[in-house]
């Protein structure tokens, strides 16, 4: 029998005690499928951002990115939401989800048969 989830407000509650330090979950649990998985699990940026700040990016996506919208709903100027999301942005690693790959990585792809000498002479070159 599945127990019942926590209230959000723990996790806010676990944000401002934790008041900016980082956080390792060390266990996880899925109630609905009876499994618990123990072990060191790094939280994904987003949940990394303080309470407020989470609050702030979900405004902002509920607006879909309207800038005068988030005017109104925080009572603050432009500039003031500007400055909120660049300093958000400042905490967040850009994430390349179409990185060049690396020598090493065509290399091994080379060695394993997945391209032939061709490919890895264009793909080295690229790199240059």
């Amino acid at each position: 029998m599945p127990l019942p989830s926590k209230p959000a407000s723990d996790w806010q509650d676990l944000l401002r005690i934790a008041q900016g330090c980082s956080l390792i979950v060390e266990r996880v649990r899925l109630p609905e499928k009876q499994i618990a998985i123990e072990g060191e699990f790094m939280l994904p940026e987003l949940a990394r951002l303080s309470f407020d700040d989470q609050v702030f990016i979900t405004a902002f996506l509920r607006s879909h990115g309207s800038i005068k919208e988030m005017e109104q709903v925080f009572g603050v100027s432009y500039p003031t939401i500007k400055a909120r999301l660049n300093r958000i942005a400042g905490q967040l690693e850009y994430v390349d989800n179409n990185p060049s790959p690396s020598r090493a990585e065509v290399l091994e792809r080379l060695k394993n048969g997945e391209i032939d000498a061709a490919e890895a002479i264009r793909a080295l070159e690229a790199l240059k």
